[in-house]
C-alpha cells in the first residue's frame, strides 16, 4: 500500500473518533456544577412513588427501601371517605388492584373506608414477591420516621385537607423532614403557613414559556418565597433524529411541550435547561429534574446542564450514576 492511500486510510477511521470528539466538546455545558456546591453526601434523590420501579408503588416496605438507598421517598396523599389520609397514587383501584372487578376498578380511596382499604393487596400487581402489602396510614408512617430522624419524605398532593395533614406532620415531630409537592403554587402557599419549617417542591411538566411565565409571577407577587425547590419534567426529544417512542416514559406523550430541533436530546432546549438553572439558584431555589428516560448517562447529561437534584424511577442507577460523576470530577 502506498504512503499515500495508507494515510487516506488512516483518516477516514479517525474520522468517527474526531467527529464524536467535536460533538462531546461542542456540547453545550453549564458554568456552574453541582459537584462544587453540594457534597455527594448531601445530594438529594427523589425515589418516584417510593422507590420507583424497584417496588410496588406508596407502601411502607417501598418507603424503606428508598430510604435504604439513600433516596427520599414520595409518598402520594390521599384521604378515604371516613377522613383517613392515606398514600395512594391513583385516582382508581384499575391499576394496581390485580383482577380487580368492573366495580372495584372504578372505585377509588376517596369512595372506601379505611377498614375496607385494608382488604385490598396492592403488592401483588407487582408480582409475587410483593403480595400481601397494603396501603398505610400517613400517620404510621410519620411515626416510623419519628423513630428514625434521619429519615425525609416527599408528599405530593392528590386531594387531601391541608389543615389535617398539617396536624398528623406535626403531632409526629417530623415537620421539618417533609417536603410537599404539587404542581399548583397555591398548594405550598397555603402549606406554608400551615408548616413553615416544612420544604415544597414545585413540579413543572409545561413547556419553557408557560415555565418562565409562571415563575415570573410569582416572582413578582412574592409568593416565590413559598417555594424551596422546583422539578423539571424531562422526555427524550420526540421530533430528534433518533427518537424511540418505545423508551419515553411519558404516558401523554403527544402532549408534552417539545423542542421542534432534532439536534436536541431532550423535549427541553439545553439553553433553556441551563438559563433554569440560573434562574433557580439566584432565588436560592433548589433544581431538580425528573427524567422520563433510562438510558445510560441521562443524569451526567443533566448535571452538565446544571440540575443539581433528581427525582426518579429508577434510584438504584441514579445512585450509582451520580457517584461515578461526583468520582470522575474528583469530588465526595
Amino acid at each position: 500500500m502506498s504512503p499515500r492511500i495508507a494515510l487516506a486510510w488512516l483518516l477516514v477511521a479517525a474520522a468517527p473518533t474526531a467527529l464524536f470528539a467535536q460533538a462531546q466538546t461542542s456540547a453545550p455545558k453549564s458554568a456552574w456544577n453541582v459537584t462544587d456546591h453540594i457534597a455527594l453526601k448531601d445530594f438529594v434523590v427523589q425515589s418516584h412513588r417510593g422507590a420507583g420501579n424497584l417496588a410496588e408503588e406508596g407502601t411502607l416496605e417501598s418507603f424503606k427501601l428508598g430510604w435504604a438507598l439513600g433516596t427520599i421517598p414520595e409518598s402520594d396523599i390521599r384521604a378515604t371517605k371516613d377522613g383517613v389520609i392515606v398514600s395512594f397514587h391513583d385516582g382508581s383501584f384499575k391499576r394496581l388492584i390485580k383482577d380487580a372487578d368492573p366495580v372495584l376498578k372504578k372505585s377509588s380511596v376517596e369512595k372506601s373506608t379505611w377498614e375496607f382499604l385494608q382488604t385490598l393487596d396492592v403488592g401483588a400487581w407487582k408480582g409475587d414477591s410483593f403480595r400481601g402489602r397494603r396501603v398505610p396510614k400517613m400517620s404510621d408512617i410519620f411515626a416510623y420516621m419519628a423513630d428514625n430522624p434521619d429519615l425525609r419524605l416527599y408528599l405530593d398532593i392528590k386531594k387531601v385537607d391541608f389543615a389535617v395533614l398539617a396536624k398528623l406532620v406535626k403531632d409526629a415531630g417530623v415537620a421539618d423532614r417533609v417536603i410537599l409537592a404539587s404542581r399548583h403554587p397555591a398548594h405550598h402557599i397555603e402549606w406554608k403557613k400551615l408548616v413553615p419549617e416544612s420544604g415544597t417542591l414545585l413540579w413543572m411538566s409545561a413547556g419553557e414559556q408557560e415555565i418562565t411565565k409562571m415563575i415570573d409571577e410569582l416572582v413578582a407577587s412574592g409568593d416565590i418565597k413559598s417555594i424551596t425547590s422546583m422539578q423539571l419534567h424531562v422526555h427524550p426529544n420526540r421530533n430528534g433524529a433518533n427518537y424511540d417512542r418505545s423508551t419515553d416514559g411519558g404516558r401523554d406523550w403527544k402532549k408534552i411541550p417539545c423542542t421542534d430541533d432534532p439536534s436536541e436530546p431532550f423535549n427541553h432546549t439545553r439553553s433553556f435547561i441551563i438559563r433554569l438553572g440560573e434562574r433557580l439558584r439566584s432565588l436560592g431555589i433548589l433544581y431538580q429534574s425528573l427524567p422520563y428516560m433510562s438510558r445510560d448517562g441521562v443524569y451526567a447529561e443533566l448535571m452538565d446542564l446544571g440540575v443539581a437534584s433528581f427525582a426518579t424511577d429508577h434510584p438504584d442507577v441514579a445512585m450509582l450514576e451520580i457517584r461515578k460523576y461526583y468520582a470522575k470530577r474528583g469530588k465526595k
